[in-house]
């Protein structure tokens, strides 16, 4: 929710916003008008804000969050961070985001079902037992495959059809089995630099 809905819902005007959180009038003014952005934003003005409206700062910032990176980014970030965390602290962390479910609820259908096949997948090599919240999402996969950026460029370069489809079916034949159930073509999600 922005902070105008925020302020509508609380029946609050901008001036008493500013009174609560010790914020001047013109700066609350100017981050409800967007000319100063929420993730310009201070932590602590930030806070203030979510302390008068009495929700969180992620509720704050969700609509801010919502921007799309392209999805290459997506899965370097998420197999950076599975690096720097290891197994558990990145499943402990990621189940308690529930990002599975608000990438569910946003559409974006790639990134929730690469964070599933990665909850699933670490999961089980962890002997972690599967989280039973996310079984209404496994029921759904990608309708078309999803193969990783170099491999579709490489396949469009080979002329030859049937050549193309047998390099195509190499690589989906070599993805890691989590990610497959979900038709996304991943080899390897530790190999990161």
């Amino acid at each position: 929710m922005t902070i105008n809905t925020l302020l509508k819902e609380k029946e609050m005007t901008k001036y008493a916003l500013s009174k609560k959180t010790g914020l001047s009038k013109s700066t609350v003014s100017d981050i409800c008008n967007g000319k100063i952005p929420l993730k310009k934003c201070t932590g602590e003005t930030l806070y203030k804000i979510a302390q008068a409206l009495n929700v969180t700062v992620d509720a704050l910032l969700d609509p801010v969050m919502k921007e799309r990176i392209p999805f290459e980014l997506f899965k370097s970030n998420v197999c950076h961070r599975l690096k720097r965390e290891g197994d558990i602290d990145f499943l402990i962390n990621t189940i308690t985001d529930n990002v599975v479910l608000k990438y569910y609820e946003l559409e974006w259908y790639p990134e929730c079902f690469y964070m599933l096949a990665m909850i699933d997948y670490l999961s089980k090599l962890n002997d972690v037992p599967l989280i039973k919240e996310y079984d209404l999402v496994r029921q759904h996969q990608l309708e078309n495959p999803l193969f990783p950026t170099d491999i579709y460029l490489t396949s469009i370069m080979i002329a030859d059809d049937r050549e193309r489809e047998s390099f195509l079916n190499k690589a989906y034949q070599s993805s890691i089995p989590d990610f497959l159930e979900y038709n996304i073509v991943e080899k390897d999600v530790r190999d990161v630099v």
